[in-house]
């Protein structure tokens, strides 16, 4: 085996772009040019500075936050916190897991995945007792501003999309739904869909389309449940990675 090869091992990944983004913020930091208490330069602005488009600094952003490094104040902005370069010396801004995947990456993948699910599910028209169980969750929520309402509405919206696979009885399809799931259940991915969802307005219009599709599906109507899947999975596009 020559060096290259052993060089060469499975812990090699490109990083994606919010990665980046969110590592040239850090460095800005680091070097005082964006300093502790400070307001950053708005998404459109960081943007055009990094040659990238907005949901990558959105995306970004949200990835400081978890990281504690910078916090977002609705209709103020977006503020370094104070303890910044304490975090970032003693290196608790690092993690030696796994970035989270992109949130514009997941929708993308959805987007080409789960019309076909819904299709697959509506010619076998068979309701679902556990789709309707997370469905009847979502619609029972009353108060998103609730940490434990919030959660509930994550889980069951994330599960819902993922039972509706099990609908198709095919089981790669499910195990590849399964991905999709875990990627929606990534601190990243709540961050952003917490930010971007958070009005008791915005939720009856997603649980008025999470209907839609499943009584489609369940009335073996294939186009009209591909169509609503492709709506809902655009509206959170806007909704959560804003162009």
């Amino acid at each position: 085996m020559s060096a290259v090869h052993a060089e060469l091992d499975g812990s090699f990944r490109p990083r994606q772009i919010y990665e980046q983004v969110s590592q040239k913020i850090r460095d800005e930091i680091a070097a005082g040019r964006f300093m502790p208490e400070s307001r950053l330069p708005s998404e459109r602005d960081l943007a055009a500075l990094f040659g990238v488009g907005r949901p990558a600094v959105r995306e970004a952003i949200g990835a400081l936050q978890n990281e504690g490094l910078v916090i977002t104040k609705r209709n103020s902005g977006t503020f370094v916190c104070g303890d910044a370069f304490d975090r970032l010396s003693h290196g608790s801004a690092s993690s030696a897991q796994a970035a989270d995947f992109s949130p514009s990456s997941t929708l993308d993948v959805r987007m080409v995945l789960e019309p076909a699910i819904a299709r697959r599910a509506a010619a076998r028209a068979q309701r679902d007792r556990l789709a309707e169980h997370y469905l009847g969750q979502m619609e029972n929520i009353y108060d998103i501003d609730d940490p434990a309402q919030r959660a509930l509405w994550n889980s069951s919206d994330r599960l819902f999309h993922r039972q509706l696979a099990v609908m198709t009885g095919d089981a790669l399809m499910v195990k590849i739904a399964d991905e999709v799931a875990s990627s929606m259940d990534q601190p990243l991915w709540k961050r952003l869909k917490d930010e971007g969802i958070y009005d008791a307005g915005r939720i009856r219009l997603y649980v008025a389309e999470h209907r839609l599709i499943y009584e489609a599906v369940i009335q073996g109507d294939a186009n009209a449940a591909a169509f609503y899947v492709e709506q809902h999975i655009k509206r959170v596009e806007r909704d959560i990675t804003p162009k």
